[in-house]
């Protein structure tokens, strides 16, 4: 009897502690990482955002320009709770996923997506969400409706992001091929460059575009918002991982790595072309470089890296200063130029740069070409989907709210004052006269 039941012992309990092993379990280590990274990912949008933006235009129109970036998280965090994650994360749909978690239904508490929460997933990618459609604003500030500009962004974030969100992580057809999107560069930033594109041509020029171009309201503002998005940008792509490990710390490192560079490269052609290497080039270069880096994250070294950075600070100045000029588009802070063409880069230097030592996926460079077309595929199916809906749901938000262009006079005397009633430097000259009077 002894030596059965020892039997049966030997063979049960390994295998129950095999279950046991393999099960996801929750990991604190990667739960608390997560939680600080979708902090650091919500910083982005209502402050690192909307200062960068607020500060590069006009100061009749700061507050709005703020105002749009931080009512665009409170509205696209919403539709994403209430469906968005149901359409992106839900369900085997090779286009969309299905509806079994609207409101978060069928999702409890205790459930896991790997080894953090489920709710925490939700709340990570909510965060990305937000600020891709926030992005699309910089392109027409200064001239559109602030009620065509919120229901713009409810809708668009709801059939543009979503659906793409799930093709290239959700599990649908981009993703069948092996598409590398470690942080969103398909995602976010061509989504939103090609989309910002669009509206600005939709919209129209500013009345004053020809002889009176965009001053930066306050320079100081904008290093600021930068070096906001640049702290925020951490959580943008080593939380990606969604695990405290190795390609977390790697993606940490090259991140940063990415970022100087495109501030360096940005500000030496600058200061080639026009002989003056300002803070504001500097810190689009910045940008530049953390965009240029975002697909790439989670699959390139150090110097692939710099490679990244440094094209992205290029690209970007000659999209935002020389191609803008060449073809006279109104993309009032270059959400196109930034985001856009520097997220196609990205994209596509992935396919080029993918190194297999560093996570699975293999770029041309290491003896894979195959990769680049996959990358080159994605990059264009998503320009198309963007442009096409981008121009669709636009289009119905003008109808909605009867035009999407403010009036001359509400341009002429800035939309800070006429539709919010509040003034970015409001200083108190009842207070000041005496002071000169006295002098």
């Amino acid at each position: 009897m002894k030596k059965i039941y020892t039997l049966i012992c030997s063979v049960l309990i390994p295998g129950l502690c095999f279950s046991q092993e393999n099960s996801p379990q929750l990991d604190t280590g990667d739960t608390a990482w997560v939680l600080m990274a979708t902090a650091l990912v919500m910083l982005m949008t209502p402050a690192g955002l909307a200062l960068f933006y607020g500060g590069l235009t006009k100061s009749k129109n700061m507050l709005n320009t703020i105002g749009m970036s931080y009512i665009a998280f409170c509205i696209a965090f919403l539709v994403w709770v209430v469906v968005g994650y149901s359409i992106a994360f839900s369900g085997n749909g090779r286009f969309m996923g299905d509806f079994d978690n609207v409101m978060l239904k069928n999702i409890n508490i205790t459930d896991l997506q790997g080894s953090i929460p489920a709710l925490l997933f939700v709340a990570f990618q909510g965060t990305f969400a937000a600020i891709a459609v926030a992005i699309v604003s910089g392109s027409i500030i200064e001239r559109v409706k602030f009620t065509t500009w919120t229901l713009f962004a409810m809708l668009w974030t709801l059939l543009i992001y979503c659906p793409i969100a799930h093709w290239v992580w959700g599990g649908g057809f981009l993703s069948e091929n092996g598409e590398l999107d470690f942080a969103g560069g398909t995602v976010i930033h061509i989504n939103a460059g090609i989309a910002g594109l669009v509206v600005s041509y939709m919209l129209g020029k500013r009345k004053d575009y020809a002889s009176y171009p965009t001053r930066p309201s306050s320079v100081k503002l904008t290093v600021l918002g930068s070096a906001l998005l640049w702290f925020g940008w951490f959580g943008f792509n080593a939380g990606s991982q969604l695990a405290a490990d190795f390609i977390a710390a790697n993606a940490f490192l090259v991140t940063c790595v990415s970022a100087c560079a495109g501030g360096v490269s940005w500000m030496v052609i600058e200061f080639i072309d026009v002989k003056k290497p300002t803070l504001i080039g500097s810190a689009s270069g910045v940008i530049s470089g953390l965009v240029a880096i975002t697909p790439a994250a989670g699959y390139v070294d150090v110097s692939g890296a710099l490679c990244i950075g440094l094209l992205g600070g290029l690209v970007g100045y000659l999209g935002t200063v020389k191609l803008k000029k060449m073809i006279g588009y109104d993309d009032t802070l270059d959400a196109f130029g930034v985001h856009g063409l520097v997220g196609i880069l990205g994209a596509l230097m992935t396919g080029i740069l993918a190194n297999p030592a560093i996570n699975e996926g293999t770029g041309l460079l290491y003896g894979n070409p195959a990769q680049f077309l996959i990358q080159l595929k994605v990059v264009g199916i998503t320009i198309a989907y963007s442009a096409i809906g981008t121009f669709a749901v636009f289009k119905l938000c003008s109808l909605i709210t009867n035009g999407a262009r403010v009036t001359e006079i509400v341009e002429y005397n800035g939309l800070d004052s006429m539709i919010h009633g509040e003034r970015g430097f409001d200083l108190n000259e009842e207070v000041l006269e005496p002071a000169f009077k006295n002098n």
